[in-house]
């Protein structure tokens, strides 16, 4: 097989194996939402137990690509491919580790009934979880137009984190009482918050594996 040919698929395993951690650190936010909104222990705690999982993907994708730059000596854009490849497996991974902040809340409030509907929170993770969907996807395809829609969703789970976190900080003035719940929860919309973030940051690093320059959002 020519070398060039055997590097291509080299980097589509690559882009396979970062897809494979992306997928599952969304299904694992959702989860986490899942088990606090129905206040489900068990749930919470298989969350928590399944992220050495992620480490272990996490962990075999540096070593793909270590090991892929060492027997291919890629050069120029291909070198930054697998770079790239390795800062965004990072946010990903990061991504993972706070579903499981969700899911150690949700172990800390218990059997407690929530002091509301956890609609704008439900609404981040929506978003957030789209916004992972199409980084992987700008990614894979080099698509700085997609990168660049990812900035804009940002935008609007900052502005729902801070319509959470206002309605949360009123509703603890008059119930005092649920203060230790409603710093929970408050907690959680910014993991949720630091996840898109995380999920803009591969956005960025897209753009800068395309334009080989960083992007002024």
């Amino acid at each position: 097989m020519p070398v060039r040919e055997k590097f291509e698929l080299g980097l589509k395993e690559l882009q396979l194996k970062l897809t494979e951690l992306g997928e599952f650190s969304i299904d694992a936010l959702h989860q986490s939402l899942k088990a606090l909104e129905t206040k489900d222990i068990e749930l919470a705690l298989e969350i928590i137990d399944n992220d050495a999982k992620a480490d272990m993907m996490y962990e075999e994708i540096n070593d793909f690509a270590i090991l892929l730059i060492a027997k291919q000596q890629p050069v120029a854009i291909d070198l930054r491919r697998i770079i790239v490849g390795i800062k965004i497996a990072t946010d990903i991974e990061r991504i993972a580790d706070f579903a499981v902040n969700i899911a150690k809340a949700t172990i800390r409030i218990g059997n407690q009934e929530l002091v509301k509907p956890i609609v704008h929170v439900k609404k981040m993770l929506e978003i957030t979880s789209n916004m992972l969907q199409l980084a992987i996807k700008a990614f894979n395809e080099e698509d700085t137009k997609i990168a660049k829609k990812i900035a804009d969703m940002d935008d609007e789970v900052d502005h729902l984190n801070g319509h959470a976190i206002s309605e949360l900080m009123e509703i603890s003035r008059q119930n005092p009482e649920y203060v230790q719940q409603i710093s929970h929860l408050a907690f959680v919309c910014r993991y949720l918050e630091r996840a898109a973030d995380h999920t803009t940051n591969i956005a960025e690093s897209v753009f800068y594996l395309v334009k080989g320059r960083h992007y002024d959002w």
